[in-house]
């Protein structure tokens, strides 16, 4: 199904497109198709005849440029990965002459966040083996950068929901010990700052685990220590908790300071009908019991980082600042193309999704966007700059089988999205006749 708003098709109207585009013509709304794949395969091919010249012609010489801002397909592809195929299925519509494109690689949770940190400033990746989320030895990694001593971490490295089995997900056991012993590395290394992403979790802990793992004790109510690594069962013993052995770098009267900061989702709240235990718990294998009113009190990893004085900051803000997400989009944009997992209600919630549709809408880019699925409430991400989005299934696919063929599906979400907007520019260069 694709799905457009107004304008979908129109490249970016300002100064420099008109100066570098003058004879770009600029066609009419596409309206809305909501039709079953196969109708919009045969749409899409019926279209292909009005294209007998290159795209070059097409657009009078003048190339599109176009924006490839994609995130991670969780479980499958990494934005990189995306990016790559994006690209490849805007190459099969698109010859050398008429296109240039640019691959802004970005992370809107889970691993890579770390690896591209260090790729951008220059570092070094270690490997490590902590404890993973369900108890068992993980292969995991952490990223320096020594200019400046900082470490950079991603939590779903340690605890992710990819480390948890599909039949082993139970938030009451699933542990964030291993994240701790990452921070722990960190520490001893001597650096003064350590940043850390806290997406793609599989735990619901609140970031006990980890404390116990810097070395704070929690306690019942008769002073015993609870079971470390027990995951979110134990935390309804919790009574005190003991800082008296906490990681001396931790400490109030440390003489070598640390900073910490945590890139999260800056809405997602504790506690309450939409605190994170009840919304996403069960994708980590909460069961209604479970997920009962009030189970969401211990929180998420964000609450036990607070704990130690953490810094919380907007993904947004952090890759604004870390990876200079602004100064790319100073730059015009004929069109944007973005891609994550799911667009649905929450896409519009913090997710960098949309924050990529503002700063394109402001600079006068069209943003289209690649869902693997769109769920309820995705129309929401209109008012957010997005004017049209699709998704990349063909049909009815397991979720094994959308694993395996994700590159595919993306290079052909791309393909079609692209021979669209060619369309609509031929209709554009019919209409000025």
């Amino acid at each position: 199904m694709l799905t457009t708003s107004a304008d979908v098709c129109a490249p970016a109207v300002g100064p420099d497109t008109l100066a570098s585009h003058p004879k770009l013509p600029r066609p009419r709304t596409l309206k809305t198709f909501n039709l079953p794949p196969q109708q919009v395969d045969e749409v899409l091919l019926s279209a292909s005849t009005l294209l007998p010249t290159p795209a070059s012609d097409i657009l009078g010489g003048y190339p599109l440029r176009i924006l490839i801002a994609p995130f991670g397909f969780k479980e499958s592809l990494g934005p990189e990965h995306v990016a790559d195929a994006i690209e490849a299925g805007c190459r099969k519509v698109l010859d050398e002459n008429s296109v240039i494109i640019r691959k802004l690689h970005l992370h809107d949770g889970g691993e890579g966040f770390s690896r591209a940190f260090v790729a951008t400033h220059g570092g070094t990746i270690v490997n490590e083996t902590v404890t993973g989320p369900i108890g068992v030895p993980v292969q995991s990694h952490l990223g320096f950068v020594h200019i400046d001593k900082t470490a950079v971490l991603d939590m779903a490295a340690a605890a992710g929901l990819r480390l948890v089995p599909k039949d082993s997900r139970d938030p009451m056991v699933a542990t964030t010990y291993g994240v701790g012993e990452l921070i722990k590395k960190a520490l001893d290394a001597g650096c003064t700052k350590i940043i850390i992403d806290c997406g793609g979790s599989g735990t619901s802990d609140g970031g006990a685990a980890m404390l116990q793992a810097l070395g704070v004790r929690l306690l019942d109510s008769e002073g015993k220590v609870l079971p470390k690594a027990d995951g979110g069962r134990a935390l309804s013993q919790l009574d005190k908790i003991c800082w008296c052995g906490v990681h001396p770098r931790l400490r109030k009267d440390a003489a070598k300071k640390v900073q910490i900061e945590a890139v999260c989702n800056i809405t997602n709240v504790l506690c309450g009908p939409r605190g994170v235990a009840r919304v996403y718990g069960p994708q980590k294998g909460a069961t209604p019991d479970q997920n009962a009113p009030g189970s969401g009190a211990s929180g998420g990893l964000g609450a036990g980082l607070m704990m130690l004085g953490t810094r919380l900051r907007a993904r947004s803000d952090a890759i604004n600042k870390h990876f200079e997400f602004d100064r790319v989009f100073e730059k015009q944009w004929d069109f944007v193309v973005t891609a994550e997992g799911s667009l649905d209600s929450q896409s519009t919630q913090g997710k960098m999704t949309t924050e990529v549709a503002r700063r394109a809408k402001r600079r006068g880019a069209q943003v289209v966007a690649l869902a693997g699925t769109i769920g309820e409430g995705a129309d929401g991400c209109y008012g957010a700059g997005i004017k049209g989005f699709t998704s990349i299934m063909r049909g009815p696919l397991t979720l094994e089988e959308v694993i395996v063929q994700t590159e595919n599906l993306v290079k052909d979400g791309a393909e079609k999205i692209v021979r669209m907007i060619m369309v609509g520019l031929v209709l554009g260069n019919r209409h000025r006749r």
